[in-house]
């Protein structure tokens, strides 16, 4: 395991050998490795002097979130980030089950902070410090993007954590980045971690507000506009913002020329798409990870790369595979989810089945329903289903996203002299109670009512999800227009 005290001594090293580089930078300014120690310093003794416990991130992106996130680690705090995806109802179950005292941001949600008890300080939002059934050793509660409405908050070590941004770092240094760009939340664990990496190999970070990136929706120019401005030799990216990114290429955008590493990851990825960054000579590398243990497992990388798999696994990583083929990771992993005893297991079922072949894992599907979406958010179906199958006019109905930019439904009205309007009402409401990563876009109605006498439903009433899946996919998927891809 890689000690905190690694990342303070690499800062150090960085700020007497490049003192005059640009650690941090945003549309605001930057902050060089001159000054960036003393800086992270400063607001641990702050922290630690008003009495800071567990402390959320609800900051947008920018040198100001990295540089907390630090402080907090500096002083041996709690951090808990608050993806700017989440609902309230997220927010407040959030804030609630880890018991967080201090919050930094939310500057436009006073009245849902005072209904919690916090009061406006000199720092942020405080409230008296709260128990909460928190692992010992925890650094950081990462909480997933939701696979039901009360997403689960995983406890993670600093040691764990550095541990993955010290192997990726070392996954990089064939192409050596000295250029970072983030472009995903800094909430989300894939890319903050991405910047920890990018600190150890001594690079610049340049971290935008707006990168083009709102919830699901991609904003293509502005996208270019921060990658050309940037000339960025790494970056991170889930499936759809290479997407997007190809398609601007395919329409004769120009793309940066910097571009040293490209590690997508945080869904499936497209043959298709991998290869057509090939063609425009794209560095891409596929990577698979998860939360529990604490995020990358696997990495494509210069001169271990096999496109179509998720690469090797990093060097503090061994996997093996189970009986049923599930994918089974030992090295790091979560001390333990909120508010559960901690795990005491040496190796993490990750529910993915898989293929390892010649060291190189390929992912093959999952054991449970939950899906990752192309923006790399994981949704479980039923939970979808029940928002909108509360409407009268919905008998039954399927969701389904794997890998795409909106997810889809597949619907069998109540009555067969429906009217499409009460379809669409019922998936308007159910809309409107869900973050956007979870709400359905184009839908179609079923060409007959799921039954077990047709073999697409359970005796017991459950949906037979694949039966349906192969039955209806090419339709389904013939909802999704080219204009729908961003």
């Amino acid at each position: 395991m890689i000690a905190p005290e690694t990342l303070w001594h690499s800062l150090e090293r960085h700020a007497a050998e490049r003192p005059n580089k640009s650690a941090l930078s945003d549309e605001q300014g930057s902050i060089s490795y001159a000054d960036l120690p003393a800086e992270i310093q400063r607001r641990a003794e702050h922290l630690r002097a008003v009495g800071c416990r567990c402390v959320a991130l609800a900051l947008p992106n920018g040198r100001e979130w990295l540089m907390w996130d630090l402080a907090i680690l500096k002083a041996g705090l709690i951090c808990v980030p608050i993806a700017p995806f989440f609902t309230r109802q997220q927010r407040e179950h959030l804030l609630r089950s880890a018991g967080v005292d201090t919050v930094l941001g939310m500057a436009d949600d006073s009245a849902e902070l005072l209904a919690q008890g916090f009061a406006a300080t000199s720092l942020g939002w405080q409230r008296a410090p709260m128990g909460a059934g928190i692992p010992a050793g925890t650094a950081k509660i990462t909480f997933t993007s939701g696979t039901t409405g009360t997403p689960k908050g995983v406890c993670l070590s600093a040691e764990a954590m550095l541990q993955v941004a010290d192997s990726l770092r070392e996954a990089c240094s064939p192409v050596d980045p000295q250029q970072h760009l983030i472009l995903l939340p800094l909430a989300v664990l894939l890319d903050n971690l991405g910047a920890i990496t990018a600190l150890l190999n001594g690079a610049s970070i340049s971290v935008p507000t707006d990168t083009g990136l709102q919830g699901a929706q991609i904003n293509p120019a502005r996208l270019l506009t921060v990658l050309n401005q940037s000339q960025p030799h790494s970056l991170i990216l889930v499936p759809q913002l290479l997407q997007g990114l190809l398609q601007a290429a395919d329409a004769g955008a120009p793309l940066p020329r910097s571009l040293r590493f490209i590690a997508v990851g945080g869904g499936r990825v497209a043959p298709s798409l991998l290869e057509r960054a090939a063609r425009h000579g794209l560095p891409v590398f596929e990577g698979y990870g998860l939360s529990e243990c604490a995020s990358v497992v696997c990495l494509n990388r210069p001169g271990y790369n096999r496109p179509g798999s998720v690469g090797q696994p990093l060097p503090h990583v061994q996997i093996r595979l189970a009986d049923d083929g599930e994918i089974m990771v030992r090295g790091t992993r979560a001390l333990g989810y909120l508010g559960e005893p901690p795990l005491t297991v040496d190796e993490w079922p990750t529910g993915d089945i898989g293929k390892l072949e010649d060291g190189y894992l390929s992912i093959l599907g999952r054991k449970k329903n939950q899906f990752i979406t192309a923006y790399g958010r994981n949704v479980n179906p039923e939970w979808v289903e029940a928002e909108v199958a509360a409407h009268p006019a919905i008998a039954q109905v399927l969701v389904y996203g794997e890998a795409l930019p909106v997810n889809v439904a597949l619907i069998v009205p109540r009555s067969p002299a429906f009217r499409v309007t009460d379809i669409e009402e019922a998936i308007a409401q159910a809309n409107s109670r869900l973050p956007d990563y979870a709400r359905i876009g184009p839908w179609l109605t079923a060409s007959e009512p799921f039954t077990p006498d047709n073999g697409l439903l359970t005796s017991n009433g459950r949906l037979r999800r694949e039966q349906i899946i192969e039955h209806y996919l090419p339709a389904l998927l013939g909802l999704l227009t080219e204009d729908i891809a961003l």
